[in-house]
């Protein structure tokens, strides 16, 4: 499972790419840009989503805090082992 500490190496990986090409006014880039951006997005989330979890943060908390339902974010996220 990736974890927090593995984000510090985001900024500089993405720094002049992604967000840079998403402002292209060539389709092929901006949307190659946009599917990279959300990419990123799915991952941060899931890592913040185990993060909170890990301590002991509610399935509530976390969807009140992305702005969904309870049942969406414990449907995506739930892993029972």
């Amino acid at each position: 499972m990736t974890r927090v500490s593995e984000l510090s190496d985001l900024p500089d990986r993405f720094q002049g790419t992604a967000a840079d090409a998403a402002g292209s006014a060539e389709p092929a880039v901006g949307l190659r840009a946009v599917r990279a951006l959300q990419r990123l997005q799915e991952r941060l989330e899931a890592i913040h989503v185990a993060n909170a979890r890990e301590q002991g943060w509610s399935w509530q908390a976390i969807a009140n805090a992305l702005g969904v339902s309870r049942q969406a974010v414990h449907q995506k996220y739930n892993r029972r082992r």
